[in-house]
């Protein structure tokens, strides 16, 4: 086993190696902040590495995914690929690409004909169903089934199996040896002699395993520490001894604890669709509301569980269903108005303590202080409430130029209809009155969507809260007046106003309720926030009603007291 590179003395090297199949699930976010924290925080490099050798599971979309998930979270990479950020700045690239798997096949191929060539490796010709008759015999015998080496075929067998169309895989000569895992958060683990199989390297269509893959990467990358979920554990032996029929050095290994929901259940990519088939089942729907999915995926979604919609066609049935999608993926949680550096935060705590009873702390205090000996080894639990909490508290402490600027980002991405309803006054305005009352980055926009309605499209909310406000199906209060002939009165006083600011409709309004509503000004606000907003949540009501605009703000309340009075 040789030693380490000396080029590597300056600091560790880390690497975060996904496979590119959509956008970053949190765990492999949470893998990659503290990769990237444990290298940065020594003086080290941090590497990204897509492993897409995987054919069916890869596409160059979903690598750019990934890069963008990392680059919002602050993960910047000093090698791997090449990547424009939104500042800017151009990450990636180094001398030791392609870093994309499936671009150096040449490489592995070399030292896959090495290992052949030494008799450590070895062409294997069976077919699907030979391999499957050796499992049941290994079974009826009451064995694990484990691969051996049974000899060399000859030339005239080989002959014979290229003639029928059979291609060979690359399995690797395991022999019947004991291997101790020494991990930095597990501890010690030795495999008996013999639980490792000859198993494949190379698959027939010529590209690697993940194992032979990532073994031969990290060499060549001069990758010292690995951090990897738990599930890759025992694989470790495999490469362990790859690494030494190679003559590689063997890195450090540290495995991490996976990330559950409360229920104790894996976080899974599945988890909304669940919630979607749920929600589906509940309504009875048979067909997919209007402009969520085509008729050709839903008639797929619906007749096999196993098929999931694409993320755009899940976010909009949801919204059509009303459900809250969980958010599972950083880019759900960048969508939903999470801040990047409280989902760092909160991650880190998903499986590493600061001590000290520190929680909150930014990324950089992370790189000074991240080791792997306060990692936990039991699964986390992803509080989302707690994460809520702890985001709410970023937005409420921010400036609020910060908010505004945040927001209009935000907006830029997911809500650009915002942008183009609203003028740069009335955005600001929007912000003002929304950050106190906002938890997420969304939440400006998610509760305000009666602002980018055409005025005879708003719809009223027929419950009991707007009827009791307007007065329907009640007896007249105040001396005989309803919020619905509030309404009526306010109506004219606000359409002979010449100014339409905040102070010039509260002072108008708070007159008329000293006069004719015993001074209570919410007898008057609440009908004219149901008036024009449909229901009777809204922003501050004087800022709502600049917001909507003066001439949509009485056709509004036209259209709300012809409503009103038809159920009287």
């Amino acid at each position: 086993m040789s030693s380490l590179p000396s080029a590597n003395a300056a600091g560790p090297v880390t690497r975060f190696a996904p496979s590119p199949s959509g956008h970053l699930h949190v765990g492999g976010a949470r893998t990659a902040l503290f990769s990237f924290s444990f290298s940065k925080g020594r003086a080290g490099k941090f590497i990204i590495r897509i492993e897409d050798t995987d054919q069916k599971r890869s596409s160059d979309a979903a690598s750019v995914g990934f890069l963008k998930d990392l680059e919002w979270l602050g993960i910047r990479w000093d090698e791997g690929p090449e990547f424009l950020a939104p500042d800017g700045a151009r990450i990636g690239g180094g001398p030791n690409g392609s870093y994309f798997q499936s671009e150096r096949l040449e490489l592995y191929n070399r030292y896959c004909q090495k290992l052949i060539d030494e008799g450590k490796a070895y062409e294997a010709w069976d077919t699907s169903e030979e391999l499957e008759a050796l499992r049941k015999d290994a079974m009826a015998r009451k064995e694990a089934f484990r691969y051996r080496f049974r000899g060399p075929i000859s030339a005239d067998q080989r002959a014979k199996f290229v003639a029928e169309g059979r291609q060979p895989v690359v399995r690797f000569r395991s022999g019947e040896v004991a291997v101790t895992i020494h991990d930095e958060v597990l501890g010690d683990a030795t495999l008996p002699a013999g639980e490792v199989d000859d198993f494949v390297i190379r698959k027939k269509d010529g590209f690697p395993t993940y194992h032979f893959a990532v073994v031969v990467d990290d060499e060549l990358m001069g990758v010292t520490h690995v951090l990897r979920a738990q599930e890759h554990f025992t694989n470790t032996a495999k490469h362990m001894l790859l690494q030494d029929a190679l003559g590689f050095r063997r890195p450090v290994y540290g495995h991490l604890s996976i990330i559950k929901n409360p229920d104790d259940s894996k976080m899974s990519k599945r988890d909304k669709d669940k919630v979607l088939r749920k929600a589906v089942k509940e309504r009875g729907l048979t067909a997919p509301p209007i402009g969520t999915v085509t008729a050709d995926e839903w008639t797929k979604w619906i007749g096999d569980d196993n098929v999931q919609l694409d993320l755009e066609g899940a976010i909009r049935l949801g919204e059509a269903l009303k459900v809250q999608l969980p958010e599972i993926n950083v880019d759900d949680f960048r969508r939903s108005g999470y801040l990047p550096e409280v989902l760092c935060n909160f991650l880190a705590l998903n499986g590493w303590s600061p001590g000290g009873d520190v929680e909150k702390f930014d990324n950089e205090f992370l790189k000074q202080r991240f080791g792997l000996d306060r990692v936990m080894k039991t699964p986390a639990k992803f509080d989302r409430v707690k994460l809520l909490a702890f985001n709410t508290d970023a937005i409420t402490a921010m400036p609020p130029d910060d908010f505004a600027r945040r927001c209009r980002e935000h907006a830029r991405q997911y809500r650009p209809e915002f942008l183009a309803r609203l003028d740069d006054a009335r955005f600001a305005l929007l912000m003002t009155a929304s950050q106190e009352r906002s938890k997420t980055l969304d939440d400006p926009f998610k509760a305000n969507g009666f602002l980018l309605l055409a005025d005879d499209a708003l719809a009223f909310s027929d419950d009991k809260n707007v009827r009791k406000a307007l007065g329907i199906g009640a007896a007249p209060a105040d001396g005989g007046r309803t919020g619905l002939d509030h309404l009526t009165a306010i109506r004219a006083i606000l359409a002979g106003l010449s100014e339409w600011t905040q102070s010039a409709i509260e002072s108008a309004a708070t007159a008329y309720a000293a006069e004719h509503a015993g001074a209570k000004i919410g007898a008057v606000a609440q009908p004219l926030r149901i008036g024009v907003s449909g229901s009777t949540v809204s922003p501050p009501i004087w800022d709502t009603l600049v917001l909507v605009g003066k001439q949509s703000a009485i056709a509004r309340i036209d259209r709300c007291i012809g409503w009103a009075a038809a159920l009287r």
